[in-house]
C-alpha cells in the first residue's frame, strides 16, 4: 500500500489558518496602521452567503476590500462574516475560508494565492488510501550534484 503526504492540502490549511488569525485580530482590535486587505473568493462556493443582486453581478468570483469602512467582522473556524458598503448600501457577507482564492495586504506586499487542485485525481487517491493522508515511498536516489543548479518548483506541482 502506498500513502502520500498531501502537502498541497496541508499548505492550504495552514494558509487559511493564517487568514483566520489575521482577521480574528482585526475583528478584535481593528486594522493596524496602513494595513488593508483584498480578498478574492468564489461566489459559487458552498455556504457563501451574499445578497442575490451581488451574486448576479459577480456570478463566479468577487474581490472585496477591507479597509476604511466595514462592520460586524466575525471570524469562526469555517469562515468569516462581514458587512461592507456597496454604493451606500450595507450588505452582510459570509465567506467560508475554503472559498477564498487570494488574500493580499498591499501595505506590506504580502499575498496568498490558493491554487485549485484536481479533485478527480485526489478522489481516486483517497479511494485507494483512506488512511492517514500521506504516502510512504522508497527514497529516490539522486545523482550527486557537482555545481549549483536552479531547481524549478513547477516539477513538484500537480
Amino acid at each position: 500500500m502506498t500513502r502520500t503526504i498531501d502537502y498541497g492540502t496541508l499548505m492550504h490549511s495552514a494558509m487559511r489558518g493564517l487568514i483566520q488569525t489575521v482577521l480574528g485580530e482585526v475583528a478584535e482590535h481593528g486594522l493596524p496602521g496602513a494595513h488593508h486587505f483584498f480578498i478574492t473568493f468564489d461566489t459559487r462556493a458552498e455556504k457563501v452567503e451574499m445578497a442575490d443582486w451581488l451574486k448576479s453581478r459577480y456570478p463566479e468570483e468577487m474581490t472585496i476590500v477591507i479597509q476604511h469602512w466595514f462592520d460586524n467582522l466575525h471570524v469562526t473556524e469555517e469562515g468569516f462574516g462581514i458587512t461592507l458598503n456597496f454604493g451606500n448600501q450595507p450588505e452582510p457577507l459570509w465567506i467560508p475560508f475554503d472559498a477564498v482564492h487570494t488574500f493580499v495586504d498591499p501595505s506590506v506586499e504580502f499575498g496568498l494565492r490558493f491554487e485549485s487542485q484536481d479533485s478527480d485525481d485526489d478522489e481516486e487517491e483517497d479511494d485507494e488510501t483512506e488512511e492517514e493522508g500521506f504516502e510512504i515511498t522508497e527514497p529516490v536516489e539522486e545523482k550527486p550534484r557537482t555545481e549549483a543548479e536552479v531547481v524549478s518548483l513547477d516539477k513538484f506541482r500537480k
